[in-house]
Formats: C-alpha cells, structure tokens, sequence
C-alpha cells in the first residue's frame, strides 16, 4: 500500500526558455481574457477567432518542417505555446489539435499526401484537428465478425 504523508503539488513553474515565442503567445492571449472563453463554454462553441489568430501568427504551423511551409520548431517550443496559452487562462485544446495531429502526416503519410497538405496547414487553408486511433489490446477495437 502506498500512502503519502502531505499532499501532492502539481503545481510547476514555467520555463524560461523561448521567451520570444512566450511573449508572442501573451500577446495574443491578451486579446482572448476569461470572458471570451466563458462565453464560448456557455454556447459549446468553436474558439474560431482564437485559432485565427495563432494561425495567423504562425503557431499552428510551428511543428511542420520549413520545406513544407513551417516553422520548423522543434516539440518543446510547441510545449511551449501551449504552456503560454494554459498559463493565460485560455483552453489550447484546438491549438494542441492542429499541431499535433498534423503529425500523423509527418509520420505515416506518404510524400504525396505530405506535399499536398502539409502547407495548406501551415498556411491555415486546412485544419486537420481530429483522427481516429484503435487500440485492439485494450477492449476499443472494431470487433469484427
């Protein structure tokens, strides 16, 4: 049995590195106070000008390599964004979406699949925000027959 004698913290400081990208991030955060995300909550809607903006500001693109249009970041500056967005008060959740799961293209996508839409992502022409995984070891596989 593992028992603890005080409580927990989760609580963490935020790193000091890439402070030109944080202080980009805040900028933008500001423009995005608690009221705009109650707002959005209340009417379980889509944060479309937040997502504008980082869009335009080139964060949504910070994981898709210079060649296709990208920033060409490496993991921990998008760590980073999302940090900064968290930190502000505002929900990342669509930001996590579009940076991360353009990565599957990276990965698992053939060169053409990556020319044709790796910078239409990265110019914010295409949001690429959901995919679908199964786990078949885990009890969430198609069952089949």
């Amino acid at each position: 049995m593992n028992t603890v004698s005080e409580p927990l913290s989760v609580a963490m400081e935020l790193g000091e590195d890439y402070p030109e990208i944080r202080e980009s991030v805040r900028r933008i955060c500001a423009d995005f106070p608690g009221a705009y995300w109650r707002e959005l909550d209340e009417k379980e809607a889509y944060p479309s000008d937040f997502v504008k903006a980082m869009t335009e500001a080139g964060f949504l693109a910070a994981l898709i390599p210079e060649e296709y249009g990208g920033a060409g970041l490496p993991l921990r500056a998008a760590g980073v964004v999302l940090e900064e967005i968290h930190a502000s008060g505002g929900n990342a959740g669509a930001t996590h979406a579009q940076m991360y799961t353009m990565g599957t293209v990276l990965r698992h996508g053939s060169p053409e699949q990556k020319q044709r839409y790796l910078p239409e992502i990265a110019a914010g022409r295409l949001r690429l925000q959901a995919f679908g995984v199964t786990e078949p070891t885990s009890g969430t596989g198609l069952q089949l027959g």
